[in-house]
């Protein structure tokens, strides 16, 4: 039997029905064509284009939609450890730092490799009942692989008793 982690990051590599999700439930994201390229239970790959709706007047990529595809790459491994969680777990952005180092002229890939920082903080909010905090990095790379910027995501997860 497929675990509940196993099947959310299974419908995030489909290429219809994440796309899909996006459409309904953050449609910014899919119109600025981020997508989930790789995710399991440590990692996740999210990628942004450059491209008429991402781009910003000084030609790159618009930081809103960096950080979307940053957040995203984050975000993705937290739904995945709640995702079907008896209680439920709420979850929430409650800090963004971010460092930008160079413009994103091209396909900007983000890469979060603390999945098990965020499992650890999921599980914890589970046992204990009260509120945890996560403060996880993603990097964003070109296809040269020089960094464009990096981010950490302060999530905060609690049990819905």
């Amino acid at each position: 039997m497929i675990s509940p982690v196993n099947r959310f990051l299974e419908l995030t590599q489909h290429p219809l029905k994440f796309r899909l999700y996006l459409l309904s439930k953050l449609p910014s994201a899919f119109f600025s064509g981020v997508k989930v390229k790789y995710a399991d239970e440590s990692k996740a790959v999210v990628t942004v284009p450059y491209k008429w709706f991402s781009k910003n007047p000084f030609r790159s990529t618009y930081f809103a939609c960096l950080s979307m595809a940053a957040e995203m790459s984050t975000g993705v491994l937290a739904m995945a450890f709640t995702y079907e969680q008896q209680p439920a777990i709420s979850m929430l952005v409650v800090k963004m730092e971010a460092v930008y180092s160079k413009k994103a002229t091209g396909l900007t890939t983000f890469t979060c490799e603390d999945g098990s920082l965020l499992k650890q903080a999921i599980q914890e909010a589970m046992a204990t009942g009260k509120g945890t905090n996560c403060t996880i990095r993603s990097v964003g790379r070109d296809k040269d692989d020089n960094i464009i910027a990096e981010f950490n995501f302060t999530w905060s997860f609690k049990a819905k008793l």
